[in-house]
């Protein structure tokens, strides 16, 4: 993760009231990391499934187990201190899930073809 994404502090001239502020490119890049992670792992996931033989619902369960496992990841990447790296806990939790679970669905379909179809 990036770092001062949002722990640079300004103070206001004249008032002891603190305004923190983030950089811009420290929170894109963060979000791109997000972004890179989850479909990275969403494609791992996706062949690991398809080998295993997953079906129905179990498919679906192990992608979501595996999501928690990777926002789970990313938090202890960033320490457990969201708001010095990104705006919100929405970010880091949910974001990139849909095209995350578009990816899932295509690499284990494929995979479970190869393997246990043909």
């Amino acid at each position: 993760m990036t770092s001062n994404a949002g722990s640079e502090i300004e103070k206001k001239s004249g008032d002891d009231n603190l305004l923190p502020t983030m950089n811009a490119e420290n929170l894109q890049a963060n979000m791109r990391t997000i972004y890179y992670s989850r479909t990275f792992l969403s494609i791992i996931a996706g062949v690991i499934a398809g080998i295993l033989g997953l079906t129905n619902l179990t498919g679906f369960v192990f992608y979501f187990f595996v999501m928690a496992i990777t926002s789970l990841g990313l938090l202890a990447k960033a320490k457990f201190s969201i708001h010095a790296h990104f705006d919100s806990w929405n970010r880091v939790v949910l974001d990139g899930f849909l095209s995350g679970l578009m990816s899932f669905v295509l690499f284990w379909t494929f995979a479970y073809d190869l393997v246990h179809i043909f």
